[in-house]
């Protein structure tokens, strides 16, 4: 329903004659007139408000946008079923009758693959649908080819322990991560693969950071120059772990030696790569340097490395998932050094590219509401918070 009709409907509820009504915002009849018939749009936020305020709504339901938390509720249901999902085993290995037989290897690797996409593209939401059902396919895994079966279900721990990092449900993705490292138990290269989500899921801490370190120093090769684009993307997306690990507490020496070794690696990688999905390259470096020095409260050279990285080749390289939370940390470091309009800029970049990130990650959600409270952010941003329901009118 167009906003003007709306606010007919809202007002004809309110027993509310136009006059009446144009008195109270301190408008004209015809001005009143001319919204309701879609001759004259309502841009500004404070005229929305006000018409909110005098029919008694929130400025979401104004503007059609009521139905978002109802989304946030799919959203929770669906975490349930995956949490569901997580605590259900195949222990019989007989099949009782009329089940369909399991999913092939090969299915299975397809359905992992089309799981990494969606969540490389920031589809969360679809995302959420997938995984319960993947997951119980994995569980259901057939025996003939047990190597295989192993690591599909390493790999759909993982990217469940992604997805539910980034929706903010840390003791799920450790439980999801976890899982991930039992599965993968006596195979080198798994263990690494399931470290890279232990350390998104595990809180900053010395212990934690040992654990990826550990793993790195094992994922990596004897001689750099010799090792594989695979191991090195590995030993050097966990040192990242690590790094980020050191700048959340504090240890601005020990990060900036972790990200020089990330960077020796990456070097040998190059950017455009996606071994293992971790989309490791010098620019994922450069990422990783910017929210390392966000961390540290260094916003000038958080905003320096932004400016510099969105230029680079390998930019365009990375999955849309990593540009647009990239673009989230670039909008935190602009705030904090007190430029509200350029934060709302690239926060809108993100929205446009990868809505969930903005929508459904609550780092994205609190972001937006910071750069909406600021006095000088300008009417873009502002209205986005009305509509995901982050301000009050």
């Amino acid at each position: 329903m167009p906003i003007g009709r709306r606010v007919a409907y809202l007002r004809v509820r309110r027993r509310l004659s136009q006059q009446t009504f144009a008195d109270r915002l301190g408008k004209s009849k015809s001005w009143v007139d001319k919204v309701e018939r879609g001759v004259r749009s309502l841009e500004r936020v404070s005229t929305i408000r006000d018409i909110a305020a005098v029919l008694r709504v929130d400025a979401a339901t104004l503007l059609g946008h009521d139905e978002q938390p109802a989304e946030l509720v799919d959203r929770n249901e669906g975490v349930a079923r995956i949490r569901t999902a997580l605590s259900a085993y195949e222990i019989s290995p007989g099949r009782p009758p009329g089940r369909r037989p399991p999913m092939s290897p090969q299915r299975l690797d397809q359905e992992l693959a089309h799981a990494w996409s969606t969540y490389q593209h920031a589809r969360y939401p679809h995302l959420i649908e997938l995984l319960p059902t993947l997951l119980t396919e994995v569980h259901r895994a057939p025996a003939q080819a047990p190597q295989a079966c192993r690591a599909a279900l390493v790999e759909a721990y993982r990217i469940t322990a992604a997805l539910l990092a980034k929706l903010g449900e840390r003791s799920l993705a450790w439980l999801a991560a976890d899982r991930a490292m039992s599965a993968a138990t006596g195979d080198q290269l798994l263990v690494a693969c399931a470290a890279v989500q232990l350390g998104q899921a595990l809180p900053a801490s010395s212990r934690a950071r040992s654990v990826m370190l550990a793993a790195a120093y094992q994922a990596a090769p004897p001689d750099l120059d010799a090792g594989t684009p695979q191991e090195l993307s590995l030993c050097g997306t966990l040192l990242l772990e690590a790094a980020m690990m050191a700048a959340r507490s504090g240890d601005e020496r020990a990060t900036a030696g972790l990200l020089d070794e990330a960077a020796e690696m990456a070097a040998r990688v190059g950017d455009g790569q996606d071994h293992h999905h971790t989309a490791f390259g010098p620019t994922t470096v450069e990422l990783a340097r910017t929210a390392a020095a966000i961390e540290a409260g260094d916003t000038r050279q958080a905003v320096t490395r932004h400016q510099k990285i969105i230029g680079y080749d390998g930019w365009r390289c990375l999955p849309v998932e990593r540009r647009a939370a990239h673009l989230i940390d670039a909008a935190r470091a602009y705030l904090h050094a007190g430029a509200p309009s350029a934060a709302a800029r690239v926060l809108l970049q993100a929205d446009h590219i990868a809505p969930a990130e903005v929508r459904h990650r609550p780092a994205g959600r609190d972001t937006v509401a910071q750069v909406a409270r600021d006095p000088e952010a300008p009417t873009t941003i502002t209205q986005l918070a009305l509509t995901l329901g982050l301000l009050c009118p």
